[in-house]
Formats: C-alpha cells, structure tokens, sequence
C-alpha cells in the first residue's frame, strides 16, 4: 500500500479562490473504489496500490485543464513502505501517540 498527497493548484484562473478545483479533485479519487481519499483544506490523501494512485493523480491533474485552465501544477509526496503494511489512520494514531513517549 502507498499513500500519496496530492495538490493540484491552477494557475491563472480569474477567481482567487480554487476551493472548486480542490473539491474537483477530490471528486475524482473519492469515486475511485480501489483507494481510499481524505479531504484536507488544500490537497486530497489517497491510500491504496501504486499504479492506481498514480493513474488518479493523472486524473485530478487534467480535471483544471478540461475547465479552461491554461496551467496546472501538481505536486505528488508518495510515502510507499515494504517493511510493514501502512495505512493513513495508523501514520496518523503513529504521530498523536509519539507525544507519549
């Protein structure tokens, strides 16, 4: 399993806002039942296989362009681990419990 933060940022739109465009995203990976998506205030999280990932990130990356938008930058931070099974609220439970420690 991988996880993946993706931000998918417009650029030269003539709103200041890309609420839209990061709810278009998320859309995207949310009706995708192969992986999982968490909704952050500026990126989507996925969790799933690799590949899968990868062809939704390509996905959420066109979506700004089929509206018209002459520019889009996207960046993608993958954490992928062979050692052990990772899983979003595990990375998660994994960071509030270090504080006890």
């Amino acid at each position: 399993m991988a996880i993946a933060e993706i931000k998918v940022w417009p650029v030269g739109t003539n709103d200041p806002s890309i609420s839209s465009y990061i709810r278009e995203a998320f859309e995207i990976a949310d009706k995708n039942e192969d992986i999982e998506a968490v909704l952050t205030p500026t990126s989507t999280v996925l969790e799933g296989e690799l590949p899968t990932l990868l062809s939704v990130a390509r996905s959420m990356h066109q979506a700004p362009f089929n509206r018209g938008c002459a520019r889009v930058v996207t960046t993608i931070t993958i954490d992928e681990r062979y050692d052990s099974p990772a899983h979003m609220e595990d990375m998660v439970d994994s960071v509030i419990n270090s504080a006890d420690n």
